[in-house]
C-alpha cells in the first residue's frame, strides 16, 4: 500500500486506517500484508518546485529521504518537524541524480541524521559541478556533500522491511537512477518521466536518445498500474504515459 499527499513545503499525511481517503489514494488487495506497506510522504521545495520524498517502511518506522531539495530554514524545518512528529528513523539519503534542485538539502540531511548517502557514480561529476554555479542560480549558501556509497543498478536498497530495486535510467543526467517498489508497483522517478512530458536533455551529460531508451527499457515494461512519482509535478501512471505522452508515441 502506498499513500502520498503534498502541500507546498509541508505534507498532509493519511494513515493506513483512514476511512475517508481522497480519490488519488489506492488500497492494495488483501493479499498484501502490513509488512509490505510503504508510505510515501512528499514535499515540494525550492524555486524549482522540486519534489522531495520520504519513503517510509511502516513496519519499522524507518525511512529514506530521496532528493532533498530543502534549501532555506523554513523548508528544512518542515522536513525535520514532520519526521519528528511521525517518530521516523531516517536511515538513508538517496539521490536519483545530482542536479542542483535535487541536492540542495543533502548536507542538511547528513548533518541532522548522520546517515549513508548513496548516488550512482556516473553522476559524481554532476554533483561536484554544483558549487560552481549554485550562487548564479540563487543559492549562494549551498553546502556540498560527498556520497558515502554508490547505487548499483540491479541491486536492492533496503529501508526496514521495504526493498527497492535500483534501475539505471540515464539521459536527463548521466548517472540517473529510479527506484522501483515491486510489491506496490511504485516508481520514484526523478526527472525521467513526467505527466505528459519527459526530462530535459539540454544540460551537460544529457542525451535525448538515451533518455527515450531509458524510458522504453526501464519504465514502459512495468505494469500499466505502476505509479510514477516524479521530481516535479503530479504523479502519473505507466499506462497513462504509454497511451498519451506525446514524446512516447
Amino acid at each position: 500500500m502506498v499513500m502520498v499527499a503534498f502541500n507546498k513545503g509541508h505534507l498532509a499525511s493519511v494513515r493506513p486506517n483512514s476511512r475517508n481517503l481522497p480519490s488519488q489514494f489506492c488500497l492494495l488487495p488483501a493479499r498484501f500484508s502490513f509488512s509490505c506497506f510503504m508510505r510515501i510522504a512528499g514535499f515540494t521545495f525550492n524555486a524549482f518546485s522540486e519534489n522531495t520524498y520520504l519513503l517510509i517502511d511502516e513496519a519499522t518506522r524507518q525511512c529514506a529521504i530521496v532528493d532533498p531539495g530543502c534549501y532555506d530554514r523554513a523548508e528544512q524545518q518542515a522536513l525535520r518537524e514532520y519526521i519528528a512528529a511521525e517518530n521516523l528513523q531516517v536511515v538513508l539519503l538517496l539521490n536519483t541524480h545530482a542536479h542542483i534542485d535535487h541536492v540542495l538539502g543533502n548536507q542538511f540531511v547528513l548533518d541532522t541524521y548522520k546517515v549513508p548517502y548513496l548516488l550512482h557514480e556516473a553522476d559524481l561529476p554532476v554533483l561536484r559541478a554544483v558549487p560552481t554555479y549554485a550562487a548564479n542560480y540563487g543559492f549562494p549558501a549551498y553546502s556540498p556533500a560527498e556520497p558515502t556509497g554508490t547505487l548499483t543498478p540491479g541491486e536492492a536498497v533496503h529501508i526496514g522491511e521495504t526493498e527497492l530495486e535500483v534501475r539505471f535510467a540515464p539521459g536527463h543526467a548521466p548517472g540517473h537512477v529510479v527506484f522501483y517498489h515491486v510489491l506496490t508497483h511504485t516508481v520514484i522517478g526523478g526527472d525521467v518521466l513526467f505527466k505528459g512530458s519527459i526530462g530535459r536533455t539540454d544540460l551537460p551529460g544529457g542525451n535525448h536518445a538515451t533518455l527515450l531508451s531509458s524510458i522504453r527499457t526501464q519504465l514502459l515494461p512495468l505494469p500499466d498500474e505502476t505509479v510514477v512519482y516524479p521530481g516535479h509535478g503530479p504523479a502519473t501512471t505507466i499506462g497513462e504515459e504509454r497511451r498519451t505522452n506525446p514524446f512516447l508515441q
